[in-house]
């Protein structure tokens, strides 16, 4: 309980708020069906990816930049964070996501708004389908997180905020025609809060960005 009574603690939660706040506003702006300028995948992707990458440069230092509770379950795995911080982070996190979203609402057109870019199944994407490919995004971005950072190598090059970024790009380019691509439970609730419209969520929110985030955790230093 010590944690809470330190300066830094509070600084890193509220880092981890602003953080997502940011990434979904950014995120989902990029994908708002504008008539005169429709989003394609690849400016979603560069989107969500370059969100990604400069918020672990800029906040990284401060909390970790973990701006995923997917990622804060891997590294509660892991024990590199506290139940009691990995708890404050995910709260921070969820109302930061919903924040955002709620802020490009207010500030988007009404014809403009659409969903805000809700995650939902796409072209005949079954919910086992979507769970699996989940999986799978999140277990690259863990991954390379995980690999990213780990001080034992020293092959790094470049940042951790750049290779992070990109597993995020990566991410979204085949996602987004299956689910929309989530990887990250904050940013698929934020929009299903705002709009109301939860239809399948269940299959963004938990399953697959929860179970393959662990994976890369127990694997990374004894396999890899």
């Amino acid at each position: 309980m010590w944690e809470l009574r330190s300066i830094a603690f509070s600084r890193a939660v509220f880092a981890e708020f602003l953080a997502t706040l940011l990434f979904v506003f950014f995120g989902l702006g990029s994908a708002l069906n504008w008539p005169k300028a429709l989003p394609s995948v690849l400016q979603i992707a560069m989107a969500f990816g370059l969100g990604i990458g400069t918020l672990v440069q800029a906040l990284g230092h401060v909390s970790g930049a973990h701006i995923n509770p997917a990622v804060t379950v891997a590294c509660l795995v892991g024990c590199h964070v506290s139940f009691l911080r990995a708890a404050f982070y995910v709260a921070a996190q969820l109302l930061g996501a919903v924040a955002g979203a709620a802020l490009l609402h207010e500030i988007t057109p009404p014809d403009i708004r659409g969903d805000l870019a809700v995650n939902a199944l796409n072209n005949n994407t079954t919910a086992g389908q979507a769970v699996t490919v989940e999986l799978f995004l999140t277990l690259q971005l863990v991954l390379c997180i995980f690999a990213s950072t780990d001080e034992r190598r020293g092959d790094n090059l470049g940042t951790p905020a750049l290779s992070i970024g990109f597993s995020v790009t990566l991410g979204h380019l085949l996602g987004i025609y299956y689910t929309g691509c989530s990887m990250n439970p904050a940013r698929s609730l934020a929009p299903a809060v705002v709009t109301g419209k939860f239809d399948d969520h269940w299959v963004m929110a938990s399953p697959g960005s929860l179970l393959g985030a662990p994976e890369p955790v127990q694997a990374q230093p004894s396999v890899l």
